[in-house]
């Protein structure tokens, strides 16, 4: 295999751009390279094109400037893959209606990718997946579209993003990257492209390896999510408050470590990716037991947080029916606009069936855009904070809501999120 070149500066493309690609487009750009942004969503395609961002974290001037240098070219045409020296794939892989993985992204990516690969081509897969996607599912449809053997002809790695929105102290380069390929040679030169943009590139035995590597990272967060919010259900219902439990147990510098109860499971991550380990072990004839239960009491919270709202509403001599409620924050998590698997969405399902009229504020998503999850809610808009609500509640801590005077708005206030300071006479945590 000697097509390759040797050069520092190397022509990219970044299939999916998205919240993980089109980061990673820019880092390769900021490191000289030349990239094609690849997405078969138009919308996205023309956004880059004029140089506007459409992520909240990606500033608009810098993409402006790569686009019209010509370091960044965004595309719907796979034939530009025929033009580059490595393609990094970054696309979703959710989950179906029967809660088992959908690779249809990363097939159809795979196939479109296949007829321009040559020989030396790098093709690196990104998105979160169960050990053997990459040289079970990828490798032989792009060894069938293209005629050529991976390994032989063409180089296969798999490196798990680990992109965290909003998340100024840990941006893209001050993270880790994995990196595992089907051969050593594989794993070199995926160790390549990633050194030119990454302080530390950890090169692990095979790809299985590092997609085993990322479940166990959201597996970890998603299982002791789940004790806290069980744990705060329980606490709550002998007069204890959760958050203090866990501001006192912090205490503790050695064998603890904070994790914080919630409405619900957001983004793209934590919700899904475990259930990709549980299709897969059951190949094997394995159970993930603790998986599946800890998947039930997330998804349960929605619920305890309608159940709230149900007794604070009852206090004040109403019900959901006919209410008028006011949930804060759509994003999944603090300071960003990104709603994926928002379990807002869930909450506002369960209190418009009960009857309730529900609207919500968000400072960073002026209007709910269509989604796999959400298309019902669809152009939305954020409403103000203000007295006329029967109910607030509180499902994502933005700063903003610091600010807020809950006191003086004389509404009774459900907080998911521990986030109230200036607490109105009737306050509820759920």
């Amino acid at each position: 295999m000697t097509e390759r070149n040797e050069t520092k500066n190397e022509t990219i493309a970044v299939v999916g751009m998205g919240y993980v690609g089109l980061p990673l487009a820019m880092a390769l750009v900021r490191a000289g390279n030349r990239v094609y942004g690849l997405d078969n969503d138009a919308h996205k395609v023309a956004a880059i094109a004029s140089g506007e961002s459409y992520i909240k974290h990606i500033p608009s001037e810098p993409l402006r400037k790569a686009v019209a240098t010509g370091q960044l070219i965004p595309s719907s045409d796979f034939a530009c893959v025929r033009l580059t020296h490595a393609v990094l794939i970054c696309v979703p892989t959710p989950l179906t209606a029967y809660r088992t993985p959908d690779l249809s992204y990363v097939e159809s990516t795979a196939r479109s990718i296949a007829p321009h690969l040559r020989r030396g081509h790098l093709v690196v897969l990104e998105s979160t997946t169960y050990p053997g996607t990459t040289d079970e599912v990828m490798v032989p449809i792009l060894e069938k579209g293209s005629g050529l053997r991976a390994g032989a002809d063409f180089l296969v790695a798999y490196s798990p993003e680990r992109e965290d929105p909003g998340n100024l102290a840990s941006g893209l380069s001050e993270i880790p990257k994995l990196v595992g390929g089907i051969d050593s040679e594989s794993c070199t030169r995926a160790c390549e492209i990633y050194r030119g943009i990454v302080r530390q590139v950890v090169p692990v035995s095979s790809c299985r390896v590092a997609e085993a590597a990322k479940l166990l990272e959201n597996i970890f967060r998603s299982v002791n999510i789940a004790l806290v919010n069980e744990l705060k259900v329980i606490y709550a219902a002998m007069g204890i408050d959760i958050w203090e439990v866990i501001a006192a147990a912090s205490t503790k510098p050695f064998g603890f470590m904070p994790f914080y109860p919630g409405p619900g499971l957001g983004g793209h991550c934590i919700p899904i990716d475990p259930f990709y380990l549980t299709y897969k072990a059951l190949e094997y004839g394995q159970r993930t037991r603790l998986i599946e239960l800890s998947g039930e009491i997330n998804t349960a919270m929605p619920e305890y947080v309608v159940a709230q709202v149900t007794r604070a509403l009852n206090d004040d001599g109403k019900s959901v029916r006919g209410a008028r409620i006011l949930l804060l924050g759509l994003a999944y998590k603090p300071d960003v606009d990104d709603d994926r698997e928002s379990p807002t969405y869930e909450i506002i399902s369960l209190l418009e069936e009960r009857g309730g009229t529900v609207a919500y504020n968000d400072p960073h998503i002026a209007e709910i855009r269509p989604g796999r999850s959400h298309h019902w809610v669809a152009g939305r808009k954020s409403q103000p904070i203000e007295p006329s609500y029967d109910l607030i509640v509180v499902c994502t801590h933005h700063k903003e809501y610091a600010a807020v005077d809950f006191a003086a708005l004389g509404v009774p206030v459900v907080d998911c999120r521990n986030a109230v300071r200036k607490r109105p006479s009737r306050y509820y945590q759920a």
